[in-house]
């Protein structure tokens, strides 16, 4: 039993229910319990009171793709660092990517994680379980074992799987459970040695690029054994305009096919990378600004149906390297929001699509009671300040790793409180 918390005067805004409105929130044993325009009433004895001030309370963010080292590599990221950086960028769920050691392809280690994370997480830790026995791309794991013991979706995280027929079994598997399938397409022998997006830039900075044909055609195969098995298909963050016309297209006949795409495709292009710069090395890969912009559309229009993190912490080591041998990666949990809220500070996405792509959609996808505020939903909430300008410090990263696309950028909008299940576990400070 929590103490009652009212969350009053705020501006509640609300994708599920599309509503923007100033009113509160009464949210007792970790449950919304009363929204009000003018605030509710009859508010229990004992109760704590947070005068929004005006502030945007939204529901809790979910991030579809997060990578944590947590088992195996607990020098990059923990599962309570990732938790700790998760809430204090508004991020109360995140789906956990199974690229660990070891994998996450065992109903045991499922069980084992939702476990630990509930013990050393401040945030939701929801476990991916690999399609894919060792991320290999050879044979297929157990999927009913591992939903029942909890897993969220299937996915082999930050590998393709390149045979077909594999593909289309582990499909019509996953469509016997009713389970998504969550897949990055990228054609290996396409990608080849290419470390950055194929294009003049590339040439200039003397570095071997890969086409956008890398990502489509594996794409327009998957949408293809999509259609054929039933299953519900997410293409896990698409970065070019060739793929959104794609989704599009299959999107329109077939209800199971959605799309998510990396903060960093919305908010970067390949210029980005200036003078060999190994934060920016991303895969997907950085895109030219046409396709920046192809994919704001997307998000405008439904095309891209959720925005996430792809949070990849690496340490310095292996950063600090020549931009062809770098590894990819990098943080993000901590700016997803502020990131997000670019977009609209410049008029090119508004407020209420943003958040949908961060709530109500990965709750769909996934099955999830959260992201919404409604009387009975869980009390996974954040107050925002969206007009709060800052500056990312890597002082103040909370990640173990510092590996993040936006050091030392100017953002407009922080998030000032995290609510999970009605308790406050993150409260920002200057």
């Amino acid at each position: 039993m929590t103490r009652p918390v009212l969350i009053e005067n705020a501006r509640i805004v609300d994708p599920a229910s599309d509503t923007d409105h100033r009113g509160g929130v009464l949210v007792e044993n970790g449950i919304v319990s009363d929204i009000a325009a003018g605030g509710p009433v009859g508010v229990p004895d004992g109760a704590e009171v947070i005068d929004a001030g005006g502030q945007m309370l939204a529901p809790g963010l979910i991030d579809m793709r997060v990578f944590v080292g947590e088992p195996g590599k607990e020098y990059r990221e923990t599962l309570a660092s990732a938790g700790a950086a998760a809430v204090a960028g508004g991020v109360t769920s995140f789906v956990m990517m199974p690229d660990t050691t070891p994998t996450v392809d065992d109903g045991a280690l499922v069980d084992f994680l939702i476990r630990r994370a509930e013990a050393q997480s401040a945030a939701r830790i929801l476990p991916a379980a690999a399609i894919t026995r060792g991320l290999e791309g050879k044979e297929i794991t157990e999927f009913g074992l591992l939903k029942e013991a909890g897993a969220v979706c299937l996915t082999d995280g930050g590998h393709s799987i390149q045979s077909s027929a594999l593909l289309r079994s582990a499909m019509s598997y996953a469509a016997n459970f009713g389970m998504t399938i969550v897949h990055q397409a990228a054609d290996a022998g396409l990608v080849g040695e290419g470390v950055m997006n194929e294009g003049l830039f590339a040439t200039v900075l003397g570095l071997k690029g890969f086409p956008r044909e890398a990502e489509t055609i594996p794409l327009a195969r998957d949408l293809q054994l999509a259609a054929l098995t039933g299953v519900r298909y997410h293409a896990a963050q698409i970065s070019t305009a060739g793929s959104v016309d794609l989704v599009k297209a299959a999107k329109s006949g077939n209800r199971n096919v959605t799309a998510g795409v990396s903060i960093n495709n919305l908010c970067l292009n390949e210029n980005d990378i200036g003078r060999y710069r190994t934060f920016f090395k991303l895969n997907p890969p950085l895109r030219s600004e046409d396709d920046r912009q192809a994919v704001i559309d997307g998000l405008r229009t439904g095309v891209i149906d959720t925005i996430h993190s792809d949070h990849d912490p690496q340490d310095s080591e292996v950063k600090r390297q020549p931009f062809a041998e770098a590894s990819y990666g990098a943080i993000g949990l901590e700016t997803l929001l502020a990131a997000a809220l670019r977009l609209v500070h410049s008029g090119d996405v508004n407020l209420m699509t943003i958040l949908r792509a961060m709530t109500q959609r990965p709750a769909q996808i996934l099955g999830l009671p959260t992201g919404r505020i409604a009387r009975g939903a869980p009390a996974d909430l954040i107050l925002a300040d969206v007009d709060y300008p800052w500056q990312v410090t890597e002082t103040a990263i909370r990640s173990k790793s510092r590996n993040t696309s936006f050091e030392g950028a100017r953002m407009q909008g922080k998030v000032m409180r995290t609510i999970v299940g009605g308790e406050t576990v993150f409260q920002h400070s200057d």
